[in-house]
């Protein structure tokens, strides 16, 4: 398979999975990054580091724009619930095995 097409199957991958949560606004991040270490929010910054990478001017917003469908104020009015406190303690306890995203903490 040469590059070009690797790309665009990789990419309708990731389209794919941002329609699926897009659609899946029930699915806290938080759940997210307890079960699988990573959340739209690390989407959004992989998003923001590839952009970078290709020298293309966008901010994190507008990164969020593109994984969330919509700005965070948004998100966080429409769809996300208060974390419950053994949520919090998943969080902590799982810190070790969330991605790693360049340029960010």
């Amino acid at each position: 398979m040469d590059l070009k097409t690797k790309t665009e199957i990789e990419a309708a991958a990731f389209r794919g999975l941002i329609e699926h949560l897009q659609n899946r606004s029930d699915v806290q991040n938080i759940d997210l990054m307890n079960l699988a270490g990573f959340c739209r929010n690390c989407l959004s910054k992989w998003y923001l580091s590839a952009a970078k990478e290709l020298n293309q001017e966008i901010d994190y917003a507008d990164a969020v724009q593109a994984v969330y469908g919509m700005s965070m104020d948004q998100w966080k009015q429409n769809h996300q619930s208060k974390a419950t406190d053994e949520q919090l303690k998943t969080f902590e306890a799982t810190k070790p095995l969330h991605a790693k995203i360049s340029g960010h903490n």
